[in-house]
């Protein structure tokens, strides 16, 4: 029998979408939708493969693909300088880190760490090969004002993709990250929806074509004051415009992985939801939105605590679902770590212990099995950046 919130989120999260945040520019109708046959590429059994990989049972992401600028953010938190060698350094401690692949399935890296080695001069694509982690690669050239709108963006990069694609699957990235975003506060207008879905389609179709399974990430930010049943609202209509034009565009649904944002309260919201209010949401938005044939669901952190991602993806993983329901998280597994080695030599290992305890955390998570007894003050503390940017 449902319970009585279950009866309740039916009520308020009936799909009646505003006309007047997603209407049509024009009064004519739209023309017919059409669907088109999926048809078989030169990397589809490898795409399958590694999809599968990464949405293993007990891992998820680490995403490291922050912009030497955000990096640099990140360093001067501890009193370090923006240069090659302290970013080097830094991704050198959580990429080296003993044990890791026992949580870890995949990272996601910016260009520059896909290139880079070790102090000893090891690829850093070979230590996550041996430690059973698939390398990834952020593709996306970054977030610009979108005209037109009502002072949203669009995300580029699709100009030279496929040469830089290619490339890159030489180099051993064998996933991919395009990250674009929806803003509730704005709107979001139509037209940022469905630039935000077009331009996902289009790269997912390029990835795949070039050897690299797409990450579709339409992040929906936490900003504004909006209750949660407004963030399901605006969540179903994203979703169902991306897997629209994933459709189009001939993409393998079989060969991504998805990267939503949990269906949460604006960040400025008075009244907080607990993980089973986030955790029901957020189901319902993706039963009602995502085909089974997609492997894994890769939640992002979004600026919450470290404690507040774990506890939500607990929550989603209390009863069987379609998808591998995991994580793939930036700030929600790298601010203990930034916090413990304050760029020390001698404090590395205890920083890769850290990382350790927030990246078991979430794979119990995944499984879950997490329990937040024993957290510290520090993992509770919330990470939320209006306007933030990679």
């Amino acid at each position: 029998m449902a319970s009585a919130s279950f009866v309740k989120l039916n009520a308020l999260s009936s799909p009646r979408i505003s006309h007047r945040s997603f209407a049509h520019p024009s009064a004519s109708p739209p023309p017919p939708r059409v669907s088109f046959a999926i048809r078989a590429g030169a990397y589809s059994d490898e795409l399958v493969k590694t999809a599968k990989t990464i949405a293993s049972p007990g891992r998820g992401i680490l995403a490291i693909d922050e912009s030497n600028a955000t990096c640099g953010k990140r360093l001067a938190s501890i009193g370090l300088d923006n240069t090659e060698e302290n970013r080097q350094a830094y991704r050198q401690l959580l990429l080296t880190t003993p044990g890791l692949g026992d949580y870890i399935s995949g990272a996601i890296l910016f260009e520059e760490t896909l290139y880079q080695s070790t102090k000893d001069g090891k690829k850093f694509v070979d230590c996550l090969n041996d430690a059973k982690i698939v390398p990834g690669i952020k593709v996306d050239k970054g977030l610009v004002p979108l005209p037109g709108s009502n002072e949203e963006s669009w995300c580029q990069g699709l100009d030279g993709l496929a040469s830089r694609s290619a490339e890159y699957y030489k180099q051993g990235a064998r996933f991919a990250k395009w990250r674009t975003v929806v803003s509730i506060p704005c709107g979001p207008s139509a037209l940022a929806v469905k630039e935000a879905a077009w331009g996902l389609a289009r790269y997912a179709a390029i990835s795949q074509d070039n050897g690299l399974v797409p990450i579709v990430e339409p992040e929906i930010l936490l900003d504004g004051d909006h209750p949660i049943e407004r963030t399901l609202e605006v969540a179903e209509k994203v979703w169902s415009e991306v897997f629209f034009y994933l459709a189009q565009n001939n993409v393998m649904f079989e060969g991504i992985l998805l990267k939503p944002s949990m269906v949460t309260p604006g960040a400025e919201h008075k009244n907080k939801a607990s993980p089973e209010t986030v955790a029901e949401y957020t189901l319902t938005m993706l039963k009602r939105r995502v085909p089974p044939a997609v492997p894994g669901i890769m939640f992002l952190s979004g600026g919450q605590s470290e404690a507040e991602a774990t506890l939500n993806l607990n929550a989603m993983n209390q009863s069987p679902n379609p998808w591998h329901v995991s994580f793939s998280y930036a700030r929600a597994l790298q601010n203990s770590v930034l916090r413990t080695w304050q760029g020390k030599p001698e404090k590395i290992e205890d920083s890769q212990k850290a990382l350790l305890v927030r990246a078991k955390a979430n794979s119990l998570a995944q499984l879950g099995k997490y329990s937040a007894e024993g957290e510290n003050e520090d993992a509770k503390k919330g990470m939320f950046v209006k306007g933030y940017t990679y």
